[in-house]
């Protein structure tokens, strides 16, 4: 702090230090840090948590003899449509609340900031008065404005979309019926959507045509909501726009179809998105799943594993032989959870192969195969080539059938790890399940080495998360054990804040991990139920979802409502 010493701090700096919100030192090295960064003093105050908001809004309020609003009370709609140019608002950090007659009034973080009031005074020609706010809210309300006047469909520069075959431009107009003039709103709407997409952290998208209404609705922390209506006159255009973007056949509606888009957002980063069309009643519904590769790239610990079930995982993952399932519903993050374990046998020592319907995720190393039932390829005939090219690892990307289940257990015995998902609810339940598709007992017990069956819950939000009392008897009857409420835990509701969806921000998952140990591999020769290998799971001392759920409620980063929807007593 040496260096900071010849600093004397004047105006708001050491109007601060004297109401005993900064100490001088952090003061003066803060003054220092937002004039090299060229942000004002109190943003980067706020943004560094050094000095709470509100603290600092009423203290300039005192020194400036300027009115203090809460801006989260303010309704955004309220506030005159572009007035102001949008590279201003940024620049100066400032909004335009109300007009009055020829007066304009502000708000503002920073009312040393008298050039943002003379700009805006300027390109408005309105007299401007400023209104002091906390900086948060000031930047939250700021991104709420500009996103609501982007509704517009404006021009989306940055959506460079490749795969779109110019040649196919004519087909798509015949079949909408309209003109180049007439389409283009259409090609900005479904770009703004799939972007809106993209910043508003959603795993799906889904265009859904009905008989008098046509509505838009993505799918975010696992949850659907409806984030558009647009006319349904509009149906067949939207569709054929989609159809066009994923290289699909346009003139075709009466039967199911699979392509892909992908979506440049700079330079460096793509999205790809997975597109389904299914033909319904009143047109053809369209099913966006965003695919991100950043996803596999997480790592291990990001997931969500307990420190045992991580442990069996990773044991399972060191062995040369022997087969992984991963068991669950759609979307409940099988995928990454199989291609976490892939990145980390990923070296240049092993030789993988994966057969997917459709590749989700393209990762550098691996040999990854689309199954393509159309021509022959597939996922019996893409493992049998891959056991002739000498693979360490392979990936199926699903077990449908007693024939794709003979090969990977055939390849499971023979030397290889192969690894795969299945549809069922549990782990046990998997075993029997592929005892009725027709595999031998025999095979499945010295073959498969380790299931995992995973949901997705809803994270709470850190910064708005409520305690919630339930008393002792409802925590037993939900499944608590007696030394579990000994501790004494603290379990949390949702509650709701400007950074979340309704109390909840992210999701992670929860796991069932169960190794094939002597006893279950006696119980699965025996071809005993899912029951008796359930019992015999919990003998060993393996979580069972609903356990695994409930260590995630005690450890506060999920509701017990989150636990109920997701897993059952």
């Amino acid at each position: 702090m040496a260096s900071n010493s010849s600093i004397s701090l004047t105006g708001l700096a050491r109007k601060f230090v004297l109401d005993n919100i900064l100490e001088e030192d952090i003061a003066k090295d803060a003054f220092v840090q937002a004039n090299n960064n060229k942000i004002p003093f109190i943003t980067y105050l706020v943004q560094n948590n050094l000095a709470g908001a509100k603290l600092l809004a009423y203290s300039a309020a005192q020194e400036f003899g300027m009115p203090v609003m809460d801006l989260s009370t303010f309704m955004v709609e309220l506030i005159p449509e572009k007035i102001v140019d949008e590279k201003l608002i940024r620049k100066h950090h400032a909004l335009p609340l109300f007009k009055r007659g020829n007066r304009l009034f502000i708000a503002t973080s920073d009312p040393t900031n008298i050039q943002a009031l003379d700009e805006l005074k300027f390109h408005t020609g309105l007299s401007t008065d400023a209104i002091l706010v906390e900086d948060d809210k000031l930047g939250n309300a700021i991104e709420k404005y500009l996103e609501s006047q982007d509704t517009s469909m404006g021009d989306l520069e940055d959506a460079d979309l490749d795969n779109i075959d110019i040649d196919e431009g004519g087909e798509e107009k015949e079949e909408s019926g309209g003109n180049e003039a007439d389409d283009a709103p259409i090609v900005k709407y479904v770009n703004k959507m799939l972007l809106d997409a993209i910043k508003g952290g959603a795993s799906d998208l889904h265009f859904e045509p009905y008989e008098k209404t046509y509505r838009v609705r993505y799918r975010t922390d696992g949850i659907l909501h409806e984030v558009s209506k647009p006319s349904v006159k509009l149906a067949t255009k939207i569709a054929a726009r989609l159809k066009v973007m994923s290289q699909l056949d346009i003139s075709e509606r009466r039967v199911p179809q699979d392509g892909r888009i992908k979506l440049k957002l700079s330079k460096t980063k793509a999205i790809d998105f997975r597109v389904n069309t299914l033909p319904t009643l009143w047109g053809e519904k369209i099913v966006l799943r965003i695919l991100d590769p950043s996803s596999a790239k997480m790592g291990i610990d990001a997931l969500g594993y307990e420190e045992v079930q991580k442990e069996l995982y990773m044991q399972a993952l060191a062995q040369p032989q022997g087969m992984i399932l991963v068991t669950g519903p759609t979307g409940s993050g099988k995928t990454v959870s199989l291609y976490t374990g892939l990145n980390i046998l990923n070296t240049p020592e092993t030789n993988i192969s994966t057969a997917e319907d459709p590749v989700e995720i393209n990762l550098e190393g691996i040999n990854q195969v689309n199954v393509n039932t159309k021509v022959g390829l597939g996922f019996p005939e893409a493992l049998r080539s891959f056991l002739r090219q000498d693979p360490d690892i392979v990936m199926v990307g699903e077990i449908r059938d007693l024939e794709t289940a003979s090969i990977a257990i055939k390849a499971a015995q023979t030397g290889h790890l192969v690894l795969s998902t299945l549809h069922t609810n549990s782990a046990p339940e998997t075993l029997t399940r592929m005892m009725n598709m027709g595999v031998p007992a025999f095979n499945i017990a010295t073959s498969v080495s380790l299931i995992i069956a995973q949901r997705l819950a809803r994270r709470l939000c850190s910064s708005c998360k409520e305690k919630a009392d339930i008393p002792k008897d409802a925590l037993l009857k939900q499944g608590f054990t007696e030394e579990q409420i000994a501790t004494g835990f603290t379990l949390y509701h949702p509650k709701g804040c400007d950074k979340c969806s309704g109390g909840y921000k992210g999701r992670v998952g929860i796991y069932e991990v169960v190794k094939v140990t002597p006893p279950i591999s006696q119980l699965i020769m025996e071809e005993a139920t899912s029951l008796d290998i359930a019992a015999a799971a919990q003998k060993e001392g393996f979580n069972n979802l609903r356990q695994s759920a409930l260590i995630k409620a005690i450890e506060g980063v999920t509701s017990l409502e989150e636990v109920n929807r997701v897993t059952k007593d």
